[in-house]
């Protein structure tokens, strides 16, 4: 069996969460990410573009300093590349009100990206925040 095809498309979608997560450079939001990229999964009225993005790796950072993406599956087709990945981390800090705890935690999700003109345009992710409350909290 042969190696599956290159694709450039799943290729960024690998080197920005490696940089840009598991490696914690925020430099790499600019890179990756159009300057009107949009994050469908983020909360409503957040503004479009890499420092939103920023802004949310921060708060993840801050919650979860040692916060580590795996790519458990990828799935390309045109445009859009699919991912299953698995996040993991010990809650360090305040997070969605919970006081840092010191709990290990992980959770899984899908994200699907679109890429256009080389760079992430668009972002929709079903992550399960649900197992990771439950595994950080005092009370799980």
């Amino acid at each position: 069996m042969s190696p599956p095809p290159h694709n450039p498309n799943v290729d960024l979608v690998h080197r920005h969460y490696e940089d840009f997560i598991n490696r914690a450079d925020a430099s790499a939001a600019d890179r990756d990410l159009r300057p009107d990229f949009v994050d469908h999964s983020a909360p409503a009225g957040t503004a479009p573009g890499p420092d939103s993005a920023r802004n949310w790796i921060a708060m993840v950072r801050g919650a979860f300093p040692d916060i580590h993406v795996t790519e458990e599956q990828v799935i390309a087709h045109g445009d859009m590349v699919g991912v299953l990945a698995r996040w993991e981390g010990t809650h360090q800090g305040s997070f969605l009100g919970i006081e840092p705890t010191g709990r290990s935690g992980q959770m899984r999700g899908i994200v699907l990206w679109r890429i256009t003109g080389g760079q992430l345009a668009e972002r929709w992710a079903v992550l399960d925040y649900d197992a990771l409350l439950q595994a950080i909290q005092d009370n799980p």
